[in-house]
C-alpha cells in the first residue's frame, strides 16, 4: 500500500508578496476550489500588519466568505492562519474557520530582528504563549523553523541549531513543526542531512518541509526529504511566490505539481490527483497575469 503523505497547499505564501490586491471574493473562491479538488490542509491567510503585507489585510473577510461558500455536506479543511505577535493571535482566534495557528520561528538573529524586532528570548516566550492559547481555544499550532537549511547573513549555521530548536519545541510539547528553506539555500544533500539528524530529536512531533527551489532541482529536494522520512510537504500551485533572499526569481515555492508527481513516483500517496487541478491551475495563472505586476516575495 502507498504510504500516506500530508500535502499543505500555501496560497497565502504565494499571494502575500503581490502588490496588486486580489479581491477577497476571488481568494475565497480559490480556497473553495482547493477543497473541491481534495486539499484538506491549506495555509490560507495571515494576521499581520496591513502596513507590511497589504495583500493579507482582508484575511477575516476571506475566511468568512470561504466558509459561507462551501457546498452543503463538504467537510471544511484545516485552515492555517500565520501570526507573528500576540495581536495577530487575537485576530486569528477571533476568526471562525481558522483551525490552526502558524508561527515562523527564526534561528537567525538578524532575520528575527529585521522581521519581528524580537530577541531570541522574546520569540520563544511568544511560542509558549501561542502553545497555551491555542490549546485553550481548541486550535492547532504549527511552528515553522525558518533558516532551517542555511543562512545568508554570515551568521553561524548548522544542523545542530535545528536540532537544539527541535529539542526545545519537544520539551514544551509542540506537536507540529515544519522546516523552512526561507532563503533558498537548501541542496538535496543539505535537505537529507538536516532531516536525518532532525529525526533523532522529534519523538512525538510531526515534521514537515517547506522548501524553495528552481524547477530543475525540485524533484531531488523532495526526494531527499521523503527518503529521510518526511511525510508532510508544503507547496504552491505553479510555484507562485518566491524568496527575496535567493537573488533569483526562479527560486520560489516548490510547485505542488512537482510534489504530487515526485511523491507518487516514490511510492507515496497524497490523496490528490493532478487531473483534478485543471481549474485551479487556470485560476493561478490568471492571478499571475492580473496581479503579479511587481516582484513576488515570500
Amino acid at each position: 500500500m502507498p504510504e500516506s503523505v500530508k500535502l499543505v497547499e500555501c496560497p497565502r505564501d504565494a499571494w502575500q508578496g503581490l502588490q496588486d490586491i486580489i479581491p477577497a471574493a476571488y481568494k475565497a473562491e480559490y480556497l473553495k476550489e482547493l477543497v473541491l479538488a481534495g486539499f484538506r490542509h491549506i495555509d490560507a491567510v495571515s494576521f499581520v500588519s496591513p502596513k507590511h503585507v497589504k495583500q493579507m489585510a482582508d484575511s477575516e473577510v476571506v475566511v468568512e466568505k470561504f466558509c459561507a461558500s462551501l457546498p452543503e455536506g463538504v467537510e471544511p479543511p484545516e485552515i492555517i492562519g500565520i501570526v507573528v505577535n500576540e495581536r495577530g493571535l487575537e485576530r486569528a482566534l477571533a476568526t471562525p474557520g481558522v483551525t490552526t495557528i502558524g508561527y515562523p520561528y527564526s534561528i537567525s538573529a538578524y532575520f528575527r530582528r529585521a522581521n519581528a524586532n524580537m530577541s531570541r528570548g522574546e520569540s520563544r516566550a511568544l511560542v509558549e504563549t501561542l502553545n497555551k492559547e491555542t490549546k485553550t481555544a481548541g486550535r492547532g499550532l504549527v511552528i515553522y523553523i525558518s533558516m532551517a537549511f542555511g543562512n545568508p547573513y554570515d551568521e553561524p549555521w548548522g544542523p545542530e541549531l535545528v536540532e537544539e530548536t527541535l529539542e526545545w519545541l519537544k520539551d514544551i510539547r509542540i506537536r507540529t513543526v515544519s522546516l523552512a528553506d526561507t532563503a533558498g539555500d537548501a541542496t538535496p544533500e543539505i535537505v537529507a542531512e538536516v532531516f536525518k539528524r532532525a529525526n533523532q530529536h522529534v519523538a512525538g512531533i510531526e515534521l514537515g518541509a517547506h522548501l524553495h527551489s528552481r524547477p530543475e532541482n525540485a524533484e531531488a529536494k523532495i526526494l531527499s526529504a521523503y527518503r529521510a522520512g518526511c511525510r508532510r510537504f508544503d507547496g504552491a500551485l505553479t510555484g507562485l511566490g518566491g524568496c527575496p533572499f535567493a537573488g533569483d526569481d526562479l527560486v520560489g515555492n516548490i510547485r505542488t505539481e512537482d510534489i504530487l508527481a515526485t511523491i507518487k513516483k516514490a511510492g507515496g500517496d497524497t490523496g490528490i490527483e493532478l487531473s483534478h487541478l485543471t481549474k485551479l491551475l487556470a485560476m493561478t495563472n490568471e492571478i499571475r497575469t492580473k496581479y503579479a505586476h511587481a516582484p513576488i516575495v515570500n
